[in-house]
């Protein structure tokens, strides 16, 4: 059956020497593995740079309820990203984006919250017309409230520790490592008060940014199975440092 719908690319692997299989997040059918055929030949209407890490599409797909790989009727870049490509530090922070997202996102039903939040970031992401350096961070901190795992802020105001493990803010220190205390805390505390609208608001030091995204990515791994490692946020920093 045929059906429209909005995506964003994760990942593309190649197929064969004219073919790819993309994984790309649906509004309609979240995670869905898509063959797309003579992609690499010249002639081909689908471009390689349409299917870049978090472009926006709009496609029009054969879906079987079953799962397994579908195939793509029609696809273009729809909005065109007009600087998160050209742009290295946009770029570097849509690449880190782009791993967390496909490392957090595993349901093949639809989430079209979930999805609206992700498209309509990427698009603020790609009009920023001032420092993108601490969009990642408040990305994270709200992708946490879709995924099931958004910190408890109850006791934020009067408490000495962020526990990791366990999500909630604390008097006590826990009986871990897996905690964010003092200056860091207070920082954190603005991360999850700021709108993702208002992200460039935030100041924050480089070596502060560079403890809490560790942070941040501790506590992905924590309250997400078989998480793995993250390579790209080193590079990130390195871009914005």
């Amino acid at each position: 059956m045929i059906h429209k719908t909005r995506g964003i690319v994760l990942k593309v692997t190649d197929y064969s020497e004219s073919s790819v299989v993309a994984r790309i997040f649906t509004e309609k059918f979240g995670l869905q593995s898509y063959m797309i055929n003579g992609v690499k030949k010249a002639k081909s209407k689908v471009k390689m740079n349409m299917l870049q890490p978090l472009h926006l599409l709009d496609m029009v797909v054969y879906h079987k309820p079953n799962g397994g790989i579908q195939k793509i009727s029609d696809i273009r870049s729809m909005p065109m990203l007009h600087h998160i490509p050209y742009d290295i530090v946009k770029s570097s922070i849509a690449i880190f984006i782009n791993e967390i997202l496909y490392k957090s996102l595993r349901q093949q039903t639809d989430d079209e919250v979930l999805f609206e939040f992700v498209f309509k970031s990427i698009e603020l992401l790609d009009a920023a017309d001032e420092s993108t350096a601490n969009f990642h961070l408040v990305f994270l901190v709200k992708l946490t409230r879709f995924l099931g795992f958004y910190p408890d802020t109850s006791y934020a105001d009067t408490s000495n520790y962020f526990d990791l493990k366990n999500g909630i803010f604390s008097k006590q220190q826990p009986n871990h490592l897996l905690y964010i205390t003092n200056d860091d805390l207070q920082n954190f505390i603005l991360l999850l008060r700021c709108s993702l609208e208002n992200y460039q608001e935030l100041k924050i030091t480089h070596k502060s940014r560079k403890f809490l995204i560790e942070k941040l990515i501790d506590y992905y791994s924590l309250h997400i199975d078989d998480f793995g490692q993250v390579k790209s946020h080193a590079i990130l920093e390195e871009v914005l440092g």
